[in-house]
């Protein structure tokens, strides 16, 4: 195994059988035996797919505190069963929970009131881990999860998955469990978990808070939180619900409703400004499309290829979401920096950074920063970004004057673009949009021989290079019905180079504000949304933040979620790694000490004995990348039989 301080492989002169297997021959060394088991016994275990009979049900095991029915709680039904009622109207499917007493009321009515079905409870072993589920699971079903926290606590351990929320415009609902009568509520414990203000913690990234102190209050408060998150700009909403309310019996008295919901009309660009768009995206000569978070819904990503079919104009994705198939002829991939320098009229659809699109920096001492667009170049600007802005956290990137602002959701406004565009075409234009297509054509299928060949370098090596994991891992996976629930660009986008992003569903972008903990459990709520469409759910995962939140593994073997782990183990927090190399080169040192502070080795991590650990089947640690092939086809059988399952995969940096 290379060693970190050590060179990679070298590569190799790039042969027929490589370049076949990238364009979908078979595997290279299917034949290749199964790599040696650590432990051979579970091993043997895993190979055939099985594991050892569980012990009893630690149900049996706890100790049952004996209190009569009914005892000390008076008459009625209590304000829990209420408040389930309320989730089953908003349809909220599922509440992942940390339990906690100030969360006891409505956890015991889900159990015992709702039976755990609509909703169900999903039982996470951080609250960190249970807001990126939330996350991963909304960017697929284009709804809410709703989350359980504890007080104070539970807060605290959350923000840094809301604030990725916050950060990639995602729908997210978060209940959090207070004591705020400190005449009623228990001392010690209960009191310090108390406060007066619970969601201060949360308010510079939650698009809305409340804290109803009624039943009453609480169903208007949880309405018009779903209107408030499923509305663009979308983002987590906040919800702190007493524990008293929760616990203690309806008011006899009480007249409740569950107001229904009605969803506000998206707000879509103002008709005068899309005539002015759609005018200059006719009339220019190199027009270009750039998206993040255009495709809001799976229509997104019909209708942007509509809107670029009409100009036959290039389209930079930005990967916040699969906004435009991979393989289209139009997708600028491979030519990023020609196009922008090229383009004499930029439209960016639901950008998180304009400014970055079209302007450059240079890490380095001296900053010097340059602009990447000719003089003269218009720029139009669709987002919802600029219908809500919060002041404190920078999320929103620095400022970029635009020709035509459309403070508007993208999606939703692109119908009435490419209308206007159609109407706008005459003959002239007409004959440039044809030209563009021949030439979009050419220049596409150059770029992807190019990345191809790329591909080939270091195909050998061992530990594995991030090109021949993501082909080995697309020829597992490509006959199925497959949706990558991970990133990929720590892994220099290599799955977007070579597989064939096509469908709505196959991508959902990264964590947003780029917080290390997001992907395993981001991936494990969006395997449990594509659960119920019987898709293969993949998600190829860093090593480093597998470690920030590894109990997700345990949460779905518990929950039986179905889905594909390939550890993209590479045995350092790299991106760490090069910040370090490059301040070294500004000071004039040496970089032979970048590793200390960012490996993550000495011990290195057995991540497939980590998952046994927690019941999950598991291969490696592999760094012979002849054995993927054979590892891989046998863990996509179990994954499509329910189970999820992990490869550890020892891998080169990028």
């Amino acid at each position: 195994m290379t060693k970190h301080s050590e060179k990679p492989t070298s590569a190799e002169p790039i042969s027929a059988d490589r370049r076949s297997f990238l364009k979908g021959a078979a595997i290279a060394g299917a034949a290749v035996a199964m790599p040696s088991p650590n432990n051979n016994e579970a091993q043997a275990q895993i190979s055939a797919g099985t594991r050892k009979a569980a012990p009893p049900p630690t149900s049996e095991l706890l100790e049952h505190v004996a209190v009569p029915v009914g005892a000390g709680h008076g008459e009625g039904r209590p304000g829990g069963d209420f408040m389930v009622d309320v989730l089953r109207a908003l349809k909220i499917e599922y509440v992942a929970t940390n339990p906690a007493s100030s969360c006891r009321g409505l956890h015991e009515s889900i159990n015992n009131y709702a039976m755990n079905k609509s909703p169900e409870l999903l039982t996470v072993m951080h609250e960190e881990s249970g807001a990126a589920m939330a996350h991963g699971y909304a960017k697929v079903t284009g709804k809410p999860m709703a989350c359980l926290f504890h007080g104070t606590v539970g807060m605290q351990h959350a923000t840094m998955a809301m604030y990725n929320a916050w950060c990639d415009r995602v729908p997210m609902i978060v209940m959090a469990g207070n004591h705020l009568d400190a005449a009623d509520r228990l001392p010690g414990v209960p009191t310090t978990h108390a406060a007066q203000d619970p969601m201060a913690i949360v308010r510079d990234f939650t698009k809305w808070d409340d804290q109803p102190m009624s039943l009453q209050a609480f169903a208007e408060a949880m309405t018009r939180a779903y209107q408030i998150t499923m509305t663009p700009l979308q983002a987590p909403v906040a919800i702190s619900i007493d524990g008293h309310m929760q616990d203690h019996p309806i008011p006899a008295n009480a007249k409740l409703r569950i107001p229904k919901l009605i969803m506000p009309s998206v707000p879509q660009g103002e008709t005068g400004a899309v005539k002015d768009a759609a005018k200059l995206l006719v009339g220019a000569q190199n027009p270009v499309i750039v998206v993040d978070r255009a495709a809001r819904t799976h229509k997104g990503q019909g209708l942007i290829v509509e809107l670029a079919e009409s100009l036959n104009a290039a389209v930079i994705d930005q990967l916040g979401r699969q906004n435009f198939p991979n393989r289209h002829y139009l997708h600028g991939e491979g030519r990023v920096d020609s196009l922008i320098r090229d383009a004499d009229v930029i439209i960016g659809l639901e950008l998180t950074d304009f400014w970055g699109t079209v302007n450059g920096i240079t890490d380095n001492p001296e900053q010097p920063q340059s602009t990447r667009i000719k003089e003269g170049t218009k720029l139009i600007s669709i987002t919802a970004k600029d219908l809500y802005i919060r002041a404190n956290y920078q999320d929103f990137q620095r400022f970029q004057q635009v020709d035509i602002p459309i403070a508007a959701d993208a999606e939703a406004t692109l119908p009435s673009l490419i209308e206007a565009i159609r109407s706008a075409m005459d003959p002239a234009a007409k004959a440039r949009v044809e030209k563009r297509g021949e030439l979009h054509r050419k220049a596409r299928a150059a770029a992807r021989e190019r990345m191809m060949t790329a591909a080939t370098l270091a195909w050998d090596a061992s530990p594995i290079s991030t090109a021949r994991l993501s082909a080995e891992i697309w020829a597992a996976v490509k006959d199925h019905d497959w949706a990558m629930v991970s990133r990929d660009s720590s892994l220099s986008n290599w799955p977007h180079r070579i597989w064939n992003f096509d469908k709505p569903y196959q991508f959902i972008g990264g964590p947003g504000g780029a917080g290390v903990g997001y992907n395993l459990p981001a991936s494990v709520g969006a395997a449990l949304a594509h659960r119920e469409h019987g898709r293969l759910a993949v998600n190829i995962q860093n090593d480093g933040d597998a470690m920030f939140a590894p109990g997700v593994l345990w949460t779905a073997m518990h929950h039986k979620i179905p889905l594909l782990t390939v550890m993209h183990n590479n045995r350092a927090y790299h991106q760490e790694v090069m910040h370090l190399q490059r301040l070294a080169s500004w000071r004039g040192r040496g970089a032979d000490r970048q590793w200390i502070g960012t490996i993550i080795d000495r011990p290195a991590i057995d991540f497939a004995m980590l998952a046994r650990s927690m019941g999950m089947s598991s291969f490696g640690p592999i760094s012979n990348p002849n054995e993927l092939g054979p590892v891989l086809k046998r863990a996509v059988a179990m994954v499509k039989s329910g189970e999820p399952v992990l490869i550890d995969a020892i891998t080169q940096p990028r």
